[in-house]
């Protein structure tokens, strides 16, 4: 069997190391178009939950992954200059160059061929392939191309980011909000590695606008956000790699494949970088691509076939949280007005998945303190 894969990502990485890892026999071909070691990230973060299916699927990997992430077991949200601790919030968090850096390791250990700075703008690449693989991110080329064929859903959200790094190691993982006379600005932060954190930043479009954002240029741009988050950088840098203003993009697909051709990661489905959900789901569906190609050897209609009925309901489900998640961050006008400890189990409750005994249950601290002010919970 040959298999054609475009994208060096986590999805395609990930999926062509199980499959050659399990049949040596295997032609499998990985098309990135970056340079090897560049990543236009900084880190990434995963759940006990998240890692555990890299541990079970493959230990050798899972080893490698986290031989130098961090791991934290606490969150803040910062409201009005003021901390709030959310316990037993465990995350793990690496750089995303040091997982591409594991991956790659892995795929040539077992004979995976990966072709960098070369693009693969159409299936026809892949000439004789049996399976062509498109893993080739949110704004996939071959998604694009072949809309009809896949039907794709893109949703674009209001709100703008710029994907920053600094040199301030934010322990817990945090969310900071900082009211400014433009308007409300969100920091999400977290350390994943001895020496930087990534630092997101997200505006709504009223603020964007009013801040004059989309004029200044790149530097002008760090520049501001460093004065809006001063208080909580303590005098570091916020660092610039290719960080422009973009506003995300929710992709939905209501075809996963296409005769031979399949969607993986954020090809098929994205999620939000306020549930750092999406390399967890890119790396899922490696698994559930790969659990498909080994019961149905071969057989390319039935793989696909089975990948899509056993993986959809999940992935349909952590995405409808995710957009749960997005819709909170874009609606915080009337909830600014909540004093920390609330605003804080606002957050923690968003995504209606987390009930008031399931809070008392894993932070019974937050809990009581939300109590104190509002007795009608304690019942």
């Amino acid at each position: 069997m040959k298999i054609g894969i475009v994208g060096g990502g986590p999805a395609g990485l990930f999926y062509a190391y199980l499959m050659k890892r399990a049949d040596a026999r295997l032609e499998i071909r990985v098309v990135e178009r970056d340079p090897e070691g560049a990543t236009y990230g900084w880190g990434v973060v995963f759940s006990d939950v998240a890692l555990a299916f890299v541990r079970d699927m493959a230990p050798e990997l899972y080893a490698s992954m986290t031989a130098r992430q961090e791991v934290h077991d606490a969150m803040e949200v910062v409201h009005r200059g003021v901390h709030v601790r959310l316990a037993h919030n465990v995350f793990h968090r690496m750089a995303r160059i040091d997982l591409l850096g594991a991956l790659h390791a892995h795929c040539r250990r077992v004979g995976v061929a990966i072709e960098f700075g070369q693009r693969a703008n159409d299936i026809d690449e892949f000439g004789d392939a049996d399976l062509v693989v498109a893993a080739d991110g949110a704004n996939s080329t071959i998604r694009t191309r072949h809309a009809s064929r896949f039907g794709p859903e893109l949703d674009v959200r209001p709100n703008w980011f710029a994907w920053y790094g600094t040199t301030r190691l934010f322990d817990p993982l945090s969310l900071i909000f900082r009211e400014t006379d433009d308007g409300l600005f969100i920091a999400h932060t977290y350390r994943y590695s001895r020496t930087h954190s990534t630092f997101l930043v997200e505006c709504d479009p009223r603020t964007f606008e009013r801040a004059g954002l989309a004029r200044r240029a790149e530097g002008d741009s760090v520049a501001y956000c460093e004065r809006v988050f001063a208080d909580d950088l303590q005098g570091h840098p916020l660092l610039s790699n290719r960080s422009s203003w973009f506003r995300y993009t929710i992709v939905k697909n209501r075809r996963w494949s296409w005769g031979h051709v399949v969607l993986l990661g954020d090809a098929l489905r994205t999620g939000h970088p306020s549930i750092g959900s999406g390399t967890r789901l890119a790396m899922q569906d490696s698994i559930a691509l790969f659990e498909a190609s080994r019961a149905h050897d071969g057989d390319v209609a039935a793989i696909l076939a089975a990948f899509e009925r056993d993986r959809r309901p999940g992935s349909d489900a952590l995405q409808a949280a995710a957009i749960r998640s997005t819709e909170w961050y874009e609606n915080l006008g009337p909830k600014l007005a909540l004093d920390p400890v609330s605003f804080a189990y606002d957050y923690l409750v968003r995504n209606g998945r987390v009930s008031h005994a399931q809070v008392r249950e894993r932070d019974p601290e937050l809990a009581a303190a939300y109590e104190r002010l509002h007795p009608e919970m304690r019942a």
